[in-house]
């Protein structure tokens, strides 16, 4: 049986995110109906992350087992037209071997957060980009990320319905980089416990706006306790980038 590999991109909004759910709005729905459309069976699609309702993806990685062989050009394109109007896009389509998964065989994932820091609310980016509404301290919010890379326990920095086994992670890169008003925060790790990096976003936006120091994220993240954490981040300034395999 044939497998073949989708590279998606798509704007959340709107979306109940990456999972299938019962009503049928999640991206996983809408890309399993797209191929159901053109291709006339019905597939499981399996990603490699399950975004929450309003997160956006560039380089959302997901596979799917079909029972006839396809040509990789006809799925993007066909897909793209069953999928139309919606904001899901299939930018590329490969066969690979049946050893391929897209959850399981991933060895990086990498996450950018998007903070406008101006009082001027955003007009284009408004469903991408987090309003801060006033100015951030990127030096004291990059010194306090340095206190999360490697590995710890991020229990304090995970969504209480995290289904994960062990709240035990190790975060490769937490970089906090300005452009202009824009303040991104670019984070890479093998896997993320559910809702880590907006949790972690949310704690860094806190020293920025000088409520916090770099040592309360420590005392934080060292309580391994969710009540301890900041205010989470809003979904709609997190973006999938890239997945590596």
């Amino acid at each position: 049986m044939p497998r073949y590999r989708l590279l998606i991109e798509y704007d959340g909004t709107g979306f109940s995110g990456w999972q299938s759910q019962a009503e049928g709005t999640g991206i996983q729905d809408y890309l399993q109906r797209a191929i159901l459309g053109f291709a006339g069976e019905t597939v499981v699609i399996k990603g490699a992350g399950r975004t929450d309702a309003g997160v956006h993806a560039l380089g959302q990685v997901c596979h799917f087992d079909i029972g006839r062989t396809l040509r990789t050009d006809t799925i993007r394109d066909a897909g793209n037209v069953h999928l139309r109007p919606h904001a899901i896009t299939i930018v590329a389509a490969e066969e690979v071997p049946d050893s391929f998964d897209a959850r399981f065989s991933a060895v990086r994932r990498h996450y950018r957060y998007r903070v406008l820091a101006r009082r001027a609310p955003p007009t284009l980016d408004r469903h991408l980009i987090w309003h801060a509404k006033g100015p951030l301290d990127v030096a004291r919010m990059a010194e306090a990320a340095s206190v999360l890379i490697g590995r710890h326990d991020f229990t304090t920095f995970r969504s209480s319905d995290c289904q994960a086994k062990s709240p035990v992670k190790t975060l490769d890169r937490l970089d906090v980089l300005a452009d202009g008003d824009e303040i991104r925060f670019d984070v890479s790790a093998r896997s993320f416990l559910h809702n880590q990096v907006r949790s972690m976003v949310g704690a860094l936006k806190k020293v920025g706006d000088g409520h916090w120091t770099a040592a309360d994220v420590k005392a934080s993240l060292d309580a391994a306790d969710r009540t301890a954490c900041a205010p989470v981040a809003p979904p709609h300034g997190l973006c999938l980038m890239r997945v590596d395999y």
